[in-house]
């Protein structure tokens, strides 16, 4: 027998047989109990995987391997989220078509996945650009257009030239677009969106139901903002025109001292007067260059135009400047805003820049040094003077409904989702319009609408998307009434096909239905899904309420689709520059007493830990791990490197660490006896098994491969090894390790694959202790160690402590004033003072 793990030899014999007999099919159906466990849907990138990336795949198959021996039938599929603008935006550059690529790019992310014997159930893999799968996608947006979620609307978005499409305010900064530098532009534009904003309560409300980390609930619910406030009606002086704004606080409507318009507001071109029109267009000009998220940014310098208008306070009937401001947002509430300097952190630096009144309503701050934001008595405040501030939000609402000035409400910082993209490669809308500009849905027999050949994917000439191009597929007939139509040119964004794929997967290969009731029935919800906390808000917001609506619609039976959320930490890795700033990949560079060199050479370079970047040379292709050290290794490291849900550098040494270790493993199989366990074995081997299940239980993995690592080092020096101490240590290693574990395990003449086996089970009776070990204290110190039964009265505990010849090295004839017992756990022996 070969003295190190022969991996290139085991791997792909293994990995073969799993996939002649499907070993890992998940059967449908089956009196079994159901385990879901997924994974993030991957984008098939061109580049491939690096080793930060199978990570959480890693830990879903370890969950995944163990669950099958625990008797669970496990559901643990993959697939790809292929439609989107980069597979497009190299189209352009390249001529070759998307589809063309995303098939390769999958091709490749399935090769280096299968490499690493993840155990998923291939048969049910699809890729979100496959019309078997869109058509369902289409068929979920007609529910959504017929509940009325759907809609088309004029709506300010950030638009990019360039790309011909708009874009997310995550993909805009400094006026352009962070991917290519192309300028970026804020224009009306008429799109199609969803009604997210109608789900918002119950969207905040079941985060409460989920065991998902606190700080991603608390991320959805800032993203969703609830408010409790009024609405409050302003009239504009000398004119019949009003306005409406939403405040959280109207106990400090005394001291609104002006108000702000965002620049997008309609009311902004009548208020304006001539002498300011040209300040305010050139002002609304430049807020067209800025994303939300700048606007909004706290720590940015206020700017502001003033309109020439004034306001009427409605409580005091006094008048206050109207200002547009790009702090203040179209998007959220009414667009227009009560500024209480005094009250508000930014209202404070607006009217501090431009010398606007400062009014005290609320005692309790310095108002003279910041905006104080917190309760106390309201002053200078007329009908709700000397009230505190619960009472007088409840008084002064009351008051405005009372005068049809204003009414209690309830707002959320949540908008609806601009669902509809400029590009061609996405899913297109099964949506016609007429020449009387009705909109029609394609009938369901007529889905999938797939998308028509094109040879060029830019916007045209004229700024319509591509689809535009395809002049013979845009023009079409109305199925239902034959009159002459048009298709629509946008196209569905990318979060469309990752929306509900979690439930294609449940019955991939239905032609008749999304999904069969009976197979929802069983699988659903999802028990735990994995991946990036980059995905916090908009991927899994965006399913929870598409999740909702097929609620609603009777089509699924949970309200919620994944019920245990895991976010696994960034691997990170060492990245080696010298002075010049050139940078030199891991095996370039040598260490020396400390320090890092170019190898063969006493150039110093500097060690820091990043992300993995091409430019820095610190990119770990798991294929050449895989090649140099195998995939059991390769996964091994991957959870042994740390918690999984913390920032961990890679580091090659590791690698090679734990592939030494598989060695041993490997060699400890060459000496195998019928032999039965004596106490202290069975000792060994219960305390094994319950601490790995606990940790496994709880996905610590990194401390189940340790206690692991303590199982192989107490078995190395016997000199004979019974069977059960090595089929356990099998099967424990078999979810790390699956491709040696099942050589070992046909090593020792079993037929059939271990995937199957059950998980072992301990016996409480071999983990009870005769004895407990206890430290000793002199004064509060450790001076011994020493080991008593554990059932042992404080009384004999006591003297075997002080019989210690240790301790009475230390006591040196001092005088003992008292002596501590605690049983199990110590004994403290106090001396007197100065002795």
């Amino acid at each position: 027998m070969s003295q190190s793990y022969p991996f290139k030899t085991v791997e792909p014999k293994w990995q073969g047989i799993w996939e002649r007999n499907r070993t890992f099919k998940a059967e449908f159906p089956s009196s079994k109990p159901k385990y879901y466990v997924l994974d993030m849907f991957p984008y098939p990138s061109g580049a491939g995987l690096h080793v930060g990336h199978p990570e959480g795949y890693t830990a879903t198959d370890i969950l995944s391997r163990y669950k099958r021996m625990c008797g669970f039938n496990v559901l643990h599929p993959m697939g790809w989220d292929a439609f989107g603008l980069p597979a497009e935006r190299y189209a352009v550059r390249t001529g070759i078509h998307p589809a063309v690529t995303t098939e390769q790019n999958i091709r490749t992310f399935r090769g280096q996945i299968k490499r690493l014997g993840f155990s998923y159930d291939w048969d049910r893999e699809f890729s979100t650009t496959d019309p078997d799968y869109y058509r369902w996608t289409q068929w979920i947006f007609l529910k959504l257009y017929e509940k009325g979620l759907a809609y088309e609307a004029e709506v300010p978005v950030n638009w990019c030239p360039a790309q011909g499409t708009v874009l997310a305010n995550e993909e805009v900064q400094d006026g352009k677009y962070v991917e290519t530098g192309d300028p970026v532009e804020r224009r009306n534009m008429r799109q199609w969106m969803l009604r997210i904003t109608s789900y918002a309560e119950r969207l905040l409300s079941g985060l409460e139901t989920l065991d998902w980390p606190e700080s991603i609930k608390e991320m959805q619910r800032n993203w969703i903002g609830r408010s409790e406030g009024a609405d409050v009606t302003f009239q504009i002086a000398d004119s019949d025109r009003t306005f409406t704004v939403f405040t959280t606080r109207p106990d400090t409507l005394y001291g609104s001292t002006y108000c702000v318009f965002s620049p997008e507001h309609p009311l902004v071109r009548a208020v304006t007067l001539p002498q300011q029109r040209a300040a305010v267009e050139e002002y609304q000009a430049a807020a067209r260059m800025r994303s939300d998220l700048e606007r909004t940014e706290l720590a940015k310098e206020k700017s502001g135009v003033f309109t020439g208008a004034y306001a009427i306070n409605p409580v005091n009937e006094s008048r206050i400047p109207i200002w547009i401001a790009d702090y203040v947002l179209m998007s959220y509430g009414s667009g227009a805003i009560m500024a209480v300097p005094a009250h508000d952190e930014r209202d404070w630096e607006f009217a501090r820049t431009f010398e606007l009144p400062i009014i005290e309503v609320v005692s309790g701050g310095n108002i003279e040094e910041a905006a104080y934001t917190g309760d106390g008595t309201l002053v200078n405040s007329g009908l709700i003077e000397g009230l505190p501030v619960p009472e007088a939000k409840a008084k002064i609402t009351a008051w405005l409904e009372d005068k049809g000035l204003g009414k209690a409400k309830v707002q959320y910082r949540l908008r609806d989702w601009l669902f509809s993209r400029q590009r061609y490669w996405g899913e297109p809308f099964p949506l016609l319009h007429l020449e009387d500009a009705t909109v029609v849905p394609l009938p369901e027999a007529s889905l999938p609408l797939t998308l028509p050949e094109l040879e060029d994917y830019r916007p045209t000439e004229q700024g319509d998307p591509p689809l535009a191009r395809a002049t013979e597929w845009v023009r079409t007939v109305d199925p239902g009434s034959g009159k002459p139509a048009h298709r629509e040119l946008n196209t569905m964004p990318q979060w469309a096909g990752s929306c509900w794929y979690y439930l294609r997967f449940m019955d991939p290969q239905n032609q008749k239905e999304a999904w069969s009731a009976e197979a929802e029935k069983y699988w659903m919800p999802v028990d735990l899904y994995v991946g990036g906390a980059e995905h916090a808000v908009l991927h899994l917001l965006y399913s929870r309420f598409w999740h909702k609506v097929l609620f609603d619609c009777g089509l699924v039976h949970t309200e919620e689709p994944f019920q245990k959320l895991f976010n696994q930490g960034m691997i990170l890795a060492y990245s080696y520059r010298d002075e010049g700033g050139k940078y030199y990949t891991e095996k370039e560079v040598e260490e020396k007493d400390g320090k890092f060199f170019v190898r063969d050479s006493n150039t110093p370079v500097e060690a820091k830990i990043e992300k993995m970047s091409k430019s820095k040379y610190n990119v770990i292709n798991p294929d050449e791990v895989i090649d140099e050290y195998g995939a059991d290794a390769m996964r091994l490291y991957e959870m042994f490197m740390g918690p999984l849900d913390i920032m961990k550098p890679w580091q090659m040494k590791g690698v090679e660490g734990v592939s030494r270790f598989l060695d041993r493993v490997w060699r400890l199989g060459t000496e195998v006896t019928d032999s039965a366990l004596n106490e202290d074995q069975n000792k060994l081997l219960h305390k094994t098994i319950k601490a790995v299940t606990g940790d496994l239980d709880s996905m610590r993995f990194n401390t189940a491969i340790a206690r692991l690592m303590e199982f192989v080092n107490a078995l190395t020096p016997m000199s004979e090894r019974p069977r059960p101490l090595m089929e356990t240590l099998i099967l424990l290693l078999s979810p790390f390790a699956p491709h040696l574990a099942e050589e070992m395990w046909e090593g020792l003449g079993h037929t059939e694959t271990l995937a199957y086996e059950p998980w072992p089970a301990y016996d409480e009776s071999f983990l009870k202790e005769d004895s407990v070990e206890i430290v000793v204290q002199i004064n509060g110190k450790v001076r011994a160690k020493l080991s008593v039964g554990v059932d042992e009265e404080k009384q004999g505990i006591e003297s075997k402590a002080l019989g210690l010849e240790s301790v009475q090295r230390w006591l040196g004839g001092s005088r003992i004033k008292h002596v501590v017992v605690v049983p199990k756990r110590l004994v403290n022996i106090v001396l007197e003072k100065g002795a």
